[in-house]
């Protein structure tokens, strides 16, 4: 590394894949002096001869070299596979910094294993940021939405860094600090986790319209279309439109024919279910879209289903009139549901781990660059504006009034899914978890005390306070627990 470069690059990324080399790029394109370096120095230097003309990068083939042109405090984002290549990478740097500098983890690290990353280094003096960045390649490049957790202090140094690489909504960036330790890779992981539902149901839509309503991809996608300029207008339901309306140049067939039924998954959503458990948080939809991409996957399990019970067999139905507006309805519906359940989760993390997360923020953050943002994100933000404590964002006015009148186009919806034999996992437990929360009583007694019976774990009465017992195998009194 040449002389007249150390100490003088302003923020360093390691691991030059698609997402590393875009972010890199994005910082440059922003007039900050980038170094860059990767495990293999080749891709580090394709890098700098494809894209050098677009800001200033200083090259470097080894970490120390890395470490040797930066500013302090160094600031130096990795962005490698989560798991044992990061925990190794971020060993190699710790060993090479000093009190002050800063690690910023970019990749979709388990938000535990940043906790313990962010501890760990605190005891050295250092600081360790785990920053979700959603957005894709495309996002990285020209503007992701960020979501940065670690100490207050990380921030007032990195935030302009990212607030200025970050997408742009009505001049805010799309970047805010989420709170300490792990809370940034919390809320990207619940952000994954909503995008899965979002897309089990946007799915669940075209399957609907094609196999009920009888529309060619062609003319759903041109429905979408349609959706994405009112109160459905997102990125997803934008693409949606695109992918619907492409032909497959070498068959000639709409390319969702010729695409295998068979969706894939890398775990944020996985996560975001099983830490929603550990919280007490129902995220019914999010669970039901995690489980159709497992479902999906067992094609043999399938063929045998299928064999035993042949299409043929199922009851033929007549598409409602109606139908498109309906599921429409239903679609936005059911797409409230899942922000209220991953808002719900945020919450309850937030409060079990002392991360004191504004809401209302990440719906602002959410606006643009990621790949939920959607135009009803500024209704979110402006129902947490109004009330921080809002039990459920089915409360809020806007909501309620929305879901209200999409209630009973919701419901024949349903009817007619299930009429027709086709699977809508995402539209149903959305209908049920609506249907659960509204409900005066619901059969919890019972199972409560089915519990007592056979387990002796007694149950509270609605007319006084206490724990109770039925003595079930002897003259079936009741005794206080």
């Amino acid at each position: 590394m040449a002389e007249s470069t150390t100490g003088t690059a302003r923020i360093a990324v390691t691991g030059l894949a698609t997402m590393g080399s875009n972010l890199a790029r994005n910082l440059a394109r922003n007039g900050f002096r980038v170094a860059v370096h990767n495990r293999t120095p080749a891709r580090t230097r394709a890098l700098v001869e494809q894209h050098g003309h677009e800001g200033d990068f200083v090259p470097a083939e080894t970490l120390p070299d890395l470490v040797a042109a930066l500013q302090r405090p160094r600031q130096i984002i990795i962005m490698v596979k989560a798991g044992q290549p990061t925990d190794a990478v971020i060993d190699e740097l710790a060993d090479l910094l000093e009190p002050g500098d800063m690690i910023i983890d970019g990749g979709n690290a388990h938000f535990a294993d940043t906790r313990r990353r962010e501890a760990r280094l605190r005891e050295r003096g250092l600081h360790f940021v785990g920053a979700g960045i959603s957005g894709g390649e495309e996002g990285a490049l020209n503007g992701p939405s960020i979501m940065p957790g670690g100490s207050a202090e990380s921030y007032q140094h990195l935030g302009p860094v990212l607030e200025t690489i970050a997408a742009k909504v009505d001049g805010q960036p799309c970047c805010v600090h989420v709170g300490p330790d792990g809370a940034g890779h919390f809320v990207k992981m619940v952000h994954n986790g909503i995008e899965y539902a979002d897309m089990q149901l946007i799915a669940e839509s075209y399957d609907l319209l094609r196999h009920v309503g009888g529309l060619e991809p062609a003319a759903i996608g041109e429905v979408f279309r349609t959706w994405n300029s009112g109160d459905l207008e997102s990125y997803l339901v934008e693409i949606t439109a695109e992918v619907l309306g492409h032909v497959d140049a070498a068959t000639g067939k709409p390319l969702v024919d010729v695409i295998a039924d068979q969706a894939e998954q890398k775990g944020t959503g996985r996560w975001t279910v099983q830490e929603a458990l550990e919280l007490g948080v129902p995220v019914t939809g999010i669970a039901e879209a995690v489980f159709a991409r497992s479902l999906s996957a067992n094609t043999d399990q399938r063929a045998a289903v299928r064999a035993a019970f042949p299409e043929a067999e199922q009851a033929a139905a007549k598409a409602p009139e109606g139908l498109v507006e309906d599921v429409r309805h239903a679609l936005f519906a059911s797409k409230v549901v899942a922000y209220a359940q991953g808002f719900d989760e945020i919450r309850a993390a937030s409060q079990t781990y002392g991360w004191n997360i504004d809401l209302g923020a990440m719906a602002t953050i959410w606006r643009g660059g990621c790949i939920i943002r959607a135009r009803f994100l500024d209704r979110i933000r402006a129902a947490y504006d109004r009330d921080p404590e809002l039990a459920s964002l089915l409360v809020d006015d806007y909501f309620a009034s929305a879901v209200e009148q999409a209630r009973e186009a919701w419901r024949r919806v349903v009817v007619a899914a299930v009429r027709a034999g086709v699977p809508t996992p995402g539209f149903s437990s959305a209908l049920a978890y609506y249907d659960a929360l509204r409900a005066e009583r619901l059969p919890a007694a019972l199972v409560q005390g089915l519990r007592d019976y056979f387990g002796a774990h007694t149950y509270r009465r609605v007319d006084r306070d206490g724990s109770f017992h039925t003595l079930w195998s002897a003259d079936r009194s009741e005794v206080s627990a």
